[in-house]
């Protein structure tokens, strides 16, 4: 059980979004947040307050009478249910609801304590509002995509339960849940943040650190199987560097390595003075995607570990508007539901993903070049050349799959268009950012599982198993329990499907 007190970690994401743990709200909180309600709810008796007795963004002139306040976050809830294209998968809309449950936890929102208490039952029973990936733009929050998350919480619109999409008030009825009640702002309160655009990006980031785990044994491996020298990850080389990722990668690296009967050493085979050719049958030094993994995945590293902590500030915040302060008692305005640190952090997300995936591209497309490698049939092709294909038919899907990486990476944080009456005259498109960095990501996977099929077909065809480090060794078991060695062909979508879904868990 999670309790929720105001702060969230990564690990808390980890165990309610993937392990399914349960969340509970502690006394603490719910003291706040009901405090909060009621200075509100005093405060705004005689007062011009945004949302609450005015319209919204630029019909926020409109002044609105008493009797209609509660019919307007009615009107603002289902107007803004807008959303277009596929759901938003389970995970996202789970973590997005966490995401959005610990920032109205805060006590900053003037929001009442039903509507958190509901979404925290949502999340603990594994039900997810149906919210579609096309809708926001990022500055006045999620608008659109949390709106349906507060159509949700009123009992209509539609869930997904157990993987089933159901009308919503179907499963209230027969889950015993009731509706949340409007008091006095819930519906904005609920709309105006960056909660979506966080829970994607949180969950990209759990992905992202899995995919850069992955690309460092691959790395690892390919470094073994050709024989390479390991002065190029070694301590004194890359502390002269003074990168924290790069050093960390190598070191990372050395790690893996560490039993391996194949990883050479200049001094022994280059500096012992008994090379006599005067033109060498081995190369002095290896490609550039081989010997420069951690100038390479280093940044990656560091993006990867700067974006984590800024959206686990990001959902640790008060990110609506206004902002209530029971402290001074005062209600600010402002812009806190712009999604700027989101957006930005995703986009550079993206383009180190991208990174990574053209670098895992490049080893692919070196195992498979028999000109480069000098080791291995052309494609690892284990069958009979000329009838057989090997891996060659899955290289064009790589190839595909990282050039669309590529043109993904393109910035959404600077791609501003104004709408809204050009009250929103420049927004952060935050929650593209992390949807284009949540397809990357998927698409990353893709490569790694083509480039994991291919180590290990290469193993075999060098017979190298038992000179293998126990990390390599380990991996290669790992995946030959999903496919078999083949010298015929086979269909190979099946099979890389299954190791892309392994290397996910």
């Amino acid at each position: 059980m999670i309790q929720i007190k105001g702060s969230v970690s990564l690990q808390d994401f980890q165990k309610v979004v993937f392990d399914n743990q349960k969340v509970e709200l502690s006394d603490e909180v719910i003291n706040q947040v009901n405090e909060s309600f009621r200075f509100l709810t005093d405060f705004s008796r005689d007062k011009i307050i945004y949302g609450v007795n005015t319209g919204f963004g630029p019909m926020a002139q409109y002044r609105i009478n008493e009797k209609d306040q509660i019919q307007l976050q009615y009107n603002l809830i289902r107007s803004h249910s807008s959303g277009l294209n596929e759901p938003l998968p389970e995970l996202y809309v789970k973590s997005s609801m966490l995401a959005r449950m610990n920032t109205l936890s805060l006590g900053h929102s003037g929001i009442h304590i039903s509507a958190i208490e509901l979404m925290k039952e949502l999340i603990n029973r594994n039900i997810t509002p149906v919210i579609y990936q096309h809708g926001g733009v990022g500055a006045s929050g999620d608008l659109v995509q949390l709106a349906h998350l507060a159509l949700t919480l009123i009992g209509e619109g539609e869930v997904f339960q157990n993987g089933e999409r159901k009308p919503t008030h179907e499963v209230f009825e027969k889950e015993g849940l009731e509706p949340m009640k409007i008091y006095l702002r819930e519906g904005l309160a609920l709309m105006n943040g960056t909660s979506v655009m966080s829970g994607i990006g949180i969950v990209n980031l759990m992905y992202a650190e899995k995919l850069l785990n992955w690309a460092i044994s691959c790395s690892s491996i390919i470094n073994e199987i050709m024989t390479a020298y390991d002065d190029h990850l070694s301590e004194k080389l890359n502390l002269v560097k003074k990168h924290s990722g790069q050093q960390k990668v190598a070191s990372r690296m050395r790690e893996f390595i560490s039993g391996s009967q194949l990883i050479r050493k200049r001094e022994e085979h280059l500096y012992n003075g008994k090379v006599q050719e005067e033109i060498f049958k081995d190369k002095l030094q290896e490609y550039y995607s081989i010997r420069c993994v951690p100038q390479i995945l280093g940044p990656i590293y560091e993006c990867v570990e700067n974006a984590k902590r800024i959206l686990v500030e990001e959902v640790n915040s008060a990110n609506d508007n206004p902002i209530v302060d029971v402290e001074s008692g005062n209600v600010y305005h402002g812009g806190n539901f712009h999604g700027d640190y989101v957006s930005f952090e995703m986009d550079k997300l993206r383009i180190a993903i991208t990174k990574l995936s053209m670098l895992q591209e490049r080893q692919l497309n070196y195992l498979l070049n028999p000109s480069l490698n000098e080791m291995l049939p052309a494609f690892v092709n284990l069958g009979k050349l000329g009838l057989n294909f090997g891996i060659q038919g899955a290289q064009f899907t790589a190839t595909s799959t990282t050039a669309e990486n590529q043109t993904l990476s393109n910035s959404m944080y600077i791609h501003s268009i104004p709408n809204n009456k050009d009250n929103q005259d420049i927004v952060s498109m935050g929650t593209n950012a992390a949807l284009l960095t949540k397809r990357v990501i998927e698409n990353s996977f893709e490569v790694i599982s083509i480039q994991l099929l291919t180590l290990v077909q290469a193993i075999d065809y060098l017979d190298c198993f038992e000179k293998l480090s126990p990390k390599a060794q380990e991996i290669y078991t790992d995946i030959r329990k999903i496919v078999p060695i083949f010298k015929e062909d086979i269909v190979l979508s099946p099979q890389l499907q299954k190791i892309k879904i392994f290397i996910m868990q």
